[in-house]
Parts: C-alpha cells; structure tokens; sequence
C-alpha cells in the first residue's frame, strides 16, 4: 500500500506560513472557538494593560512586563501549533492546485446520435450538469463525470498518487471519472454530473485545506470540560484573592495572572485543535479523504464492518482460473478450442479466458480469414459464444445451453463432466462447458478472484476486535466459498440494497457502530447509513456522493489505517489532558507556597523544588507553561501510536506514562527554567 510521503514539520514552507497564521489568529472572534485559549489571551491582555500603566506612572514593571510577554507566547504556541498543523494539510492541498491546469472540453453536438463525434472546443468551467464531452488519447477529463460509452485506460496518479493506469468503462461500478485525470489510450464518452468548481479534486483541495472541518462530538466534548475546569480554577482564584485579602497578603493582578493561565488546562487547550486537523492530514497521507472529522472519530470505535464482495473483496470480474478436460482430451486441445470460441466474446470472462490460455499454454490468438469462418458472440440471451471455422463448430457457454447445443441433457452427459461442473459450483465458482459438434470437450472454472493479502488483513482487523461481514448478490454456496477464501467472520447472501440497509440499522439499533466500504451504486444507501461510509475512487459518483470518506487506492482493507488514526486521534487527545491535568498537581507545589509564604512561613515545607524566590517561582511556572505546548507539538502532530490492547491495560499505560509523566516533567522543567531565570539576573 503507497502512502504519501509525510511533509516535515520542520520544513520552511511548512513553518514560515505557519508564523504568519499564528499572528492572524490571535484574532479574539477566531480564538473564542477555544474557551482555555481566548481566556489566556483575555488574562494577557489585561496583564499587558497593567505593565503598560505601570511603566507611565514611572513604577517598576519588569515583573508584569515579563508576566504579560510569557503570557502571550503562552497564546501564541497554542496558535501556532493549530497552524503548523493546517500548514501540512495546505501544502498537499497547493500540490493538487499545481496539478490542476485550465482544462478544455470537446462538447459533443449530437450527443444522441451514437456514431457522430461532431464537437466543439470550450471551457471546461463552461460545462453543465448533463453535458456529454468526448475524451481522446492524451485528453485530460474536464470534470467528474459517468462514462456512457467506450473503455479506456486513464492515469489517475494526479489524485491517487499511483502510476499503475485503470481500466474505465461504461456501465457496472468502473464507470466514475474525475476531473483532471488523463485518457491514455482509446476514447470515452462521458456524461458530466458535477459543476465547475465542485468536482472531486475540488472537494479534496477544501478539506485538505480544512475549510469544512467541524468538531467532532469528542473534541465538543472535551472543550466543555476544559471550559468547566477553567471556570472552577477561575473561581478558585478570585476566592484565593479573597483569602489573601483577609490574611493581609498583597496579591498583585499579574501574579493572580500567572496562576491562573498556569492552572487551567492550556497545555491540552493549546494542542486541541491541532490533533483533530493532524488526524485528517495523516489521512490524506494514507490516500483518505475524509468529509468530516465526525467519521475519523468514528472509526475509531468502529467494531463490525460491512464490505461489499464485487470489487472490494475480489476484483470484480470472474476470471478464468483452469481448464478440466474430459477423458481423451488433453488439456491443450482443451485450451486451443476454448480460445478460438472465445475470440468474439468480448466480455471481462472472454478475455480472461484468452489471457489464460496464452499464459498457460503458450497460445497466440489466430488469425481468421475466409468466408467460410462464422464468429458467434456471446449474448446474454444465449449465453453462449463460439465460432464456426474449417468443418469445426466450437461452442463456449452456460451448462445448460452448451449441452442444448450438442443435445444432451445433463443425465446423458458423462460422469466426468458432471463431477467437474458440480465441484465448481460446490466452491462457489461459475463452470462454463465446451463443446465442438456434438462432442463435450470439457469446463472451464471461471471464479471470482480474491484480492492478494486480503486474508491477513482481515485478520488484522479481527486482532483490534472488529467483526467483518461480506455483503453480496450471490447465492449462499458462492458467497460461502469466496467468505472462506478472504476470511470475513460472516457474510449476508443474496442481499439486495434494502437488506443491506436494514442489516446496518438493526447493528447500529444494538449499540455498534458500522462502517461499510463499497464501490457500487447499490451500495450507495448503505454507505449514507453507516457511521463511517468508505466509498473507493474507483466506483461510480453515487457511491463516492454517499460516503464521508473516499479510499483513493481503493483498497478495501485500507479500513485498518483507518481505524488506527481514529484511535490515535482519540488516544492523543486522551493522553495528552490526562499530562496537562498531572502537570497542575506540579505547579501547585511552585506557586502556592510563592504567594503565601509572607504570610504562612510553613508553606515554606511545600517549595520541595527549592526555587529561589516568591517571583522566581510565578515567573519560571509561567515559562514552563508556555514552552511545554512547543515540547508537545511534534506529539499532538504525530499522535501517540497505537497498540492493539485492552482497555485496561490502555489505560494503565496512559496513568503511567502520560499521568506519571505530566506530574513528573513540571518538577523537572520549573526547576531547570527557575535555575536559568536565577543565572541570567532576570529576577
């Protein structure tokens, strides 16, 4: 699986417009939509007030001056880490707008008339919904749209970032273009069905770009309780004012500042906005787009996923696998007259039979001339293909319509032939019998063809304890082999788009939460259901419509990625408050006893950090404050890795790492800052 290579944060192109942003979001009706962080720039402005009237009244201010700049740098982190975060997500998306060029459309002027490719050269913005363009060799598509004729080759590595060309045809669930990918060979007719300015790159460019993002529940429900423990420690603040008031003990207001901005939770506060935008980037690094952060949220407590078998588990056409002679028939006679009654059938079956017999047998397909050659192509009425060449009569087809051909009935047919038709379909495969004259000569397997590695996958996906169920139009023999084959947990037989809706709504009724992935337009209302619906690139436009997230490389088990970065996301978010709450515990021990010493000489027992002094403390807790959101940055960006482990012993990691770790690091950074204040004659 290709992954787009991640962009270093460390990169000028990443971290000089993130500066700029910085600044542009200190805008207070932009930093409200973070409660913790607007009141710490509320706080810095009022300190900066006061050192402000303090210098113009010729009183010392060296104190409240430094208060007021670490209180803004304190903001400024927070902004920045949130713009390094979109600044990643902004160049992928500045990538994909240098690929784009101003495209032009060959407008079909008789659309309805099927052999006439009359057209004319216009804009590609002056397209409508409803259009029909002809797209040549060498042709860049003008904008998403169904293909209605024609199959053709098309280098779609502009959006998927894959070189490898895909095959795309009209009708089925291959038939979706998009705008801005390149025809290399044959031609195409399609049927535009988005707008200008709407295509599917379009929508990519936005939600890289995060101007769609929204809050998931989560991140909602965090931001409330970051607001309610900054409001608790506000008010605990204004009552500690209070008390020293009526002990006696003078309070400065950037000292009530300080600790204040030093016990809300700034450090996750700062960092909130910055893991949700990190997660999507990670997405479109693993060729996701997600439509909303609501669905990576979700995914990651996904635990039964619904998977469509045609073009998700297999590679959507049935293919030859091997040709079963009968007796007094050898294989390659088998083959040669296989392939002879297969050169007019130009179905996806035909052609692999073709393939299979140059492969395996070192065929060329022959060349036919004369009058006497007949060439019967396969029709879905006879279900049976072949050719009349030389005296010879060779017939390929459906069972029961090969035997009608040569005038037996099955009972009459041989037990050879039987037993071979029957094993087959006892695996779930599609025989197709051969015949020439009245002679069977043999079947031929044509199966349904599991994509490579998707067995270890699955397992994969089993392993973080989610439930995979194949969904399918086959009858229950067929759906049974190909679900051993892949190695889903279960399968749902014979579904039609009802069934597959009604089956994610009595999950979802049980409390799961279901994810689909699919590529078809009857998959459509399933993936509009699910909770995370994945739709492949290679599928048509209503799928891709009715999903919220789109697989680029459409791959079905790209889920796991999925469902790792959902958790990530959650397990970032978690780790990191459960360190910015620890860290608290720490700097009660630094300020406290700073702002109550005077008065109560035994807080003196509390300074286990032996910091230097009352302002020494305030300042150096201040400075850590704000440094550690620049420490926790790489972090928040990265995300805390995930391990396929139970709650439990999650949560015991968490305690000890981030928990023991947030209450231990403020010992060790206030210490070392108070130290450097101290050398430097600061204070």
């Amino acid at each position: 699986m290709s992954t787009t290579k991640s962009i270093s944060m460390l990169n000028p192109a990443i971290l000089v417009p993130a500066l700029r942003d910085a600044f542009v979001k200190l805008d207070p009706r932009q930093l409200i939509r973070n409660p913790v962080i607007f009141v710490t720039e509320v706080v810095a402005a009022l300190v900066t007030a006061i050192f402000v009237q303090d210098v113009l009244g010729g009183l010392g201010a060296a104190f409240s001056g430094q208060i007021a700049l670490w209180l803004w740098f304190t903001v400024l982190f927070a902004t920045f880490a949130e713009s390094v975060a979109e600044g990643r997500g902004k160049a992928q998306a500045e990538s994909l707008k240098r690929g784009k060029s101003d495209l032009f459309a060959k407008k079909l002027l008789f659309p309805e008339q099927k052999d006439n490719r009359a057209c004319e050269v216009i804009s590609a913005t002056a397209l409508k919904v409803g259009d029909i363009v002809l797209v040549e060799v060498n042709d860049l598509l003008p904008g998403d749209g169904e293909v209605i004729e024609g199959v053709a080759s098309v280098n779609e590595s502009a959006i998927t970032g894959e070189s490898a060309p895909v095959i795309r045809e009209a009708g089925g669930d291959r038939s979706a273009v998009t705008g801005g990918t390149q025809v290399i060979s044959d031609w195409l007719k399609v049927r535009i069905t988005t707008k200008p300015g709407e295509t599917f790159v379009d929508r990519m460019i936005a939600l890289i770009e995060g101007a769609k993002r929204q809050k998931t529940p989560n991140e909602i429900a965090l931001s409330i309780l970051l607001s309610g423990l900054t409001l608790v420690f506000l008010i605990a603040v204004v009552t500690l004012y209070g008390l020293a008031l009526y002990s006696g003990t003078e309070l400065s207001v950037a000292v009530l500042a300080a600790l204040l901005v030093t016990l809300i939770p700034t450090t996750i506060g700062g960092l909130l906005s910055a893991i949700g935008i990190a997660g999507m980037d990670r997405l479109i690094r693993f060729h996701v787009i997600a439509t909303s952060g609501r669905a990576v949220e979700a995914a990651g407590d996904v635990d039964t996923l619904l998977l469509d078998k045609t073009g998700t588990i297999t590679f959507g056409n049935r293919m030859a696998s091997e040709f079963l002679p009968v007796s007094g028939v050898s294989e390659k006679e088998l083959a040669e007259a296989v392939l002879l009654a297969s050169l007019s059938d130009e179905t996806a079956e035909g052609r692999s039979i073709v393939a299979l017999a140059k492969a395996d047998f070192g065929l060329s397909e022959p060349r036919i001339v004369g009058n006497g050659t007949t060439s019967i192509p396969f029709s879905a009425q006879t279900r049976i293909s072949g050719i009349d060449i030389e005296g010879r009569r060779i017939r390929k087809g459906a069972v029961d319509a090969v035997l009608r051909f040569v005038g037996l009935d099955k009972a009459q047919a041989s037990p050879e032939f039987n037993k071979a038709v029957d094993a087959i379909a006892r695996t779930g495969g599609t025989p197709l019998a051969v015949a020439e004259a009245d002679r069977l000569l043999g079947v031929v397997h044509l199966k349904d063809v599991v994509k490579p590695g998707i067995k270890e996958r699955f397992a994969a996906l089993r392993a973080m304890g989610i439930r995979t169920v194949m969904v399918t139009g086959d009858n229950p023999v067929t759906a049974a082999a190909i679900a051993s084959e892949a190695g889903v947990d279960d399968f749902l037989a014979e579904a039609t788009p009802e069934q597959k809706l009604d089956f994610i709504r009595r999950e979802q009724t049980g409390g799961r939460l279901i994810a689909m992935c699919g590529d078809g337009t009857n998959d459509a209302p399933a993936l509009a259901q699910a909770d995370v619906g994945v739709a492949m690139q290679s599928g048509t436009q209503a799928a891709r419509e009715a999903g919220n997230m789109v697989d680029l490389d459409s791959s079905p088990t790209k889920l796991i990625e999925i469902v790792e970065i959902g958790k990530q996301i959650l397990m970032t978010r978690g780790s990191l408050t459960t360190f910015s709450i620890a860290n608290d515990v720490a700097k009660y021990f630094a300020i406290i006893p700073a702002l109550f010493l005077v008065t109560y000489p035994q807080l003196g027992a509390l300074n286990i950090m032996g910091l230097t002094s009352p302002q020494s403390a305030i300042l150096s807790a201040v400075i850590f404050n704000a440094l550690i959101i620049v420490a926790l940055i790489p972090l928040a960006l990265r995300g805390v890795k995930y391990r396929p482990v139970g709650a439990a012993a999650l949560l015991s990691r968490n305690l000890l790492v981030y928990g023991l770790g947030g209450l231990v690091a403020p010992f060790i950074g206030i210490k070392l800052v108070d130290m450097a204040v101290t050398g430097l004659g600061i204070i």
